[in-house]
């Protein structure tokens, strides 16, 4: 009925009446500004005011779901990469592992990487950076990867005593590494050859007959 009334509404005077969709729209449309002044101006010289202005909103609209510029652009960063992030479910947990693995790598060597990197150096100084990206970002794809590799050990492909975190850690510690060190490439076979060796070291021991024991 809601919704009946508001496209009467719509269709009388042309005008969208306040409520959720309108809210909505606001802050698709902080999130976007958010990406396009970080792109511009950087991390450091970053101003909440600015962004409300160029999402032709008022200040308090952007304090309403974000506490603080961390928050704000941790999940601008968020939102835009979770579509591209999301594991798949294809029955082999190397695919995967690996098919995220690269579009984690994808994403990290597009212009977005530049606010990781932004991100993980301002949170060395700025606790609530550090945290809303763990939050907002890092722990929602590490849920994903918890039921990916449970998947995995139900079907038998890794040890049913694996270690999660430790798995995850070994996948994705060397990733943030080259991203950050750039002492080597990081490229989509990198992460191929990295998922590899680790899952083939979580994967359930063979006796001498070369079946699993």
């Amino acid at each position: 009925m809601r919704q009946q009334l508001v496209a009467a509404e719509y269709r009388k005077n042309g005008k969208r009446p306040p409520g959720r969709p309108r809210s909505e729209e606001s802050r698709q449309a902080i999130l976007r500004s958010t990406l396009g002044i970080l792109g511009k101006s950087g991390f450091s010289d970053f101003k909440i005011e600015e962004v409300a202005e160029h999402a032709e909103v008022g200040k308090a609209t952007v304090y309403r779901w974000w506490p603080n510029k961390g928050a704000l652009i941790a999940d601008a960063f968020a939102s835009s990469t979770t579509r591209n992030l999301r594991f798949p479910d294809t029955g082999s947990v190397y695919t995967d592992m690996s098919q995220q693995m690269r579009q984690l790598i994808k994403v990290f060597r597009s212009r977005r990487g530049r606010i990781v990197s932004a991100i993980l150096a301002a949170g060395q100084t700025d606790k609530e950076v550090i945290e809303a990206f763990r939050e907002r970002f890092l722990w929602p794809r590490r849920r994903e990867a918890y039921l990916t590799l449970r998947r995995a050990i139900a079907r038998g492909e890794l040890r049913k005593d694996a270690d999660l975190d430790l798995l995850l850690d070994s996948l994705y510690g060397p990733i943030y590494m080259r991203f950050l060190i750039q002492h080597d490439r990081l490229t989509p076979e990198f992460a191929e050859r990295l998922c590899a060796l680790v899952l083939r070291g979580a994967s359930p021991a063979r006796n001498g007959s070369g079946r699993r024991s």
